[in-house]
């Protein structure tokens, strides 16, 4: 009888010995008690977990970041093609245009400053010399049959006589198709930059063809808000992309103070028409970080590149509706100003196949006194269609000499002293 009774048990003890996955350290089949598992699991496990763990399966697309098709390193090429006139800083190209594809090449608008001098501050600046780099500039455009040698066509958009929108420069442009008509945005200048925040609302012009002529819509047609918005000041890098059948334009704004107490953040005007009127999204900010705007169809939604500034700089985000976005991503060394080439940014897509290259600037190349920037192209792996292994690397591997280019100034290295003196003297 007892042989009887015990027989059930040993087999089940037998068949656990045989079974590989129960001898096996890298799994776990007791959740609820054993320890995590030594294999990653692909999706969220039925154990319970930490809120880091929760977030690595629930916040991001993937819990690997080489398997999270928003995540991505980014590589970057020299152009061929510009000239900078020896780096002294009288000429500088600056906050690029997302990139098209038409007439058999590519295409690029830019904010291009050519002057007697470089910036010299807004207290310093006259008609002819600027106050910062983005002053007295023009929009200018180039076209590329590769995407590494560039052609410079020369003005697109000049700056139109005073006192329309525009005046004192126009820059930061991007480029919008729409019915068979292209449409440059951009923001207009009405006084040297720094001598009231960048006063600067968005103006408009049309042309037939990617190579003009442009014709100037002569109105602002996203304008700075009311008194004591966020946006009161400035509406910067003005950037279009068709979603739901309208024309979405996101920009950014500088608030809450001056100088390191300024933040910026990120907005949405939405129209049926390029000319407006455009209508604010009433949520508005829509992103709290980053510096100039970069955005692209995905999937059924809209990512965006969110750089410099703020608590959420260096992630892609993602936001279904164009409006909520959340963290999808986190990454580094990301593209400054990045204009993206992005064949579905105007076709209404609603499977956004992403982006895997364009083009970006570079500041302060030299020196602040001879402050000027520079066009460059990156390129990532933020694509459905591309699986470049090399693009989804964890980090970045950095020779001591780039650690030793971010010293401590001369400030901290006083106030470090003072310290040991103090320790010293105890």
């Amino acid at each position: 009888m007892l042989r009887n009774a015990l027989f059930p048990f040993l087999l089940i003890l037998l068949i656990g010995c045989n079974d590989p996955q129960a001898s096996d350290p890298s799994t776990n089949a007791d959740a609820a008690t054993g320890g995590f598992p030594f294999v990653l699991p692909d999706t969220l496990p039925d154990r319970p977990l930490s809120a880091a763990l929760e977030r690595n399966y629930t916040a991001y697309p993937a819990p690997r970041p080489e398997e999270n098709e928003l995540y991505s390193q980014f590589k970057y090429t020299e152009l061929k093609g510009f000239d900078y006139n020896g780096g002294d800083g009288t000429i500088s190209r600056r906050d690029p245009s997302k990139v098209i594809f038409a007439n058999g090449k590519y295409y690029i608008w830019y904010t291009h400053r050519h002057t007697p001098t470089p910036p010299q501050g807004a207290e310093k600046s006259t008609e002819t010399i600027p106050s910062s780099d983005w002053d007295i500039a023009d929009i200018w455009y180039a076209t590329s049959e590769d995407g590494f040698t560039w052609t410079e066509q020369g003005v697109a958009v000049p700056r139109p006589p005073k006192p329309q929108v525009g005046w004192r420069s126009v820059a930061t442009t991007d480029i919008l198709e729409w019915e068979g008509k292209y449409y440059l945005y951009y923001q207009g200048f009405m006084e040297a930059s720094g001598k009231r925040g960048d006063d600067c609302p968005i103006a408009v012009s049309y042309a037939d063809s990617p190579d003009g002529p442009w014709t100037a819509h002569g109105e602002v047609v996203i304008p700075n808000g009311a008194a004591g918005e966020w946006d009161q000041y400035s509406i910067h890098d003005p950037y279009p992309l068709v979603h739901d059948g309208k024309i979405y334009i996101y920009y950014k704004s500088d608030f809450g103070g001056e100088g390191k107490k300024l933040v910026r953040m990120h907005g949405l005007a939405t129209a049926d028409n390029p000319l407006g009127p455009f209508t604010k999204h009433p949520l508005n900010p829509v992103l709290n970080s980053g510096h100039e705007t970069t955005l692209f169809p995905w999937k059924e939604g809209i990512a965006a590149l969110i750089t410099r500034d703020g608590n959420e700089h260096y992630t892609v985000q993602y936001a279904e509706d164009g409006v909520n976005f959340e963290v999808a991503a986190i990454t580094d060394l990301m593209p400054t100003a990045a204009g993206p080439f992005i064949p579905d940014a105007f076709t209404d897509t609603k499977d956004g196949r992403g982006i895997t290259w364009g083009i970006a600037h570079l500041t302060n190349v030299t020196t602040w006194a001879q402050n000027h920037a520079v066009l460059l192209r990156f390129d990532c792996d933020l694509s459905q269609d591309v699986h470049d292994p090399d693009m989804k690397n964890h980090s970045y591997y950095y020779k001591p000499d780039f650690y030793y280019q971010h010293g401590l100034t001369a400030k901290e290295r006083d106030r470090i002293e003072e310290a040991n003196a103090a320790l010293r003297s105890r």
